[in-house]
């Protein structure tokens, strides 16, 4: 296998994982939660509810479930793994 064939099948293997898009940043406005207000109440850091909420990580699901019954709300209605 050539070296550019196994960079382009890596490339293609990074692309193919796609972040889950999230309400996060409309429900805390809503709700008039800061970051770090919601990350105490779901037991996590700040920078980890930015880091999802910017889409840079995906939560685990134990995060995902937390935040979703932070606002009452199904995981679905928080996140769709659907929307790019």
């Amino acid at each position: 296998m050539a070296g550019n064939d196994r960079y382009s099948r890596l490339g293609h293997a990074v692309c193919a994982a796609k972040i889950l898009k999230n309400s996060i940043k409309q429900l805390r406005a809503e709700h008039r939660y800061s970051q770090a207000e919601l990350a105490l109440m779901v037991g996590v850091s700040r920078q980890a509810i930015n880091a999802v909420e910017t889409g840079k990580h995906d939560p685990s699901l134990l995060l995902a479930f937390n935040i979703a019954k932070t606002f009452s709300l199904s995981i679905e209605d928080v996140f769709d793994p659907k929307a790019r």
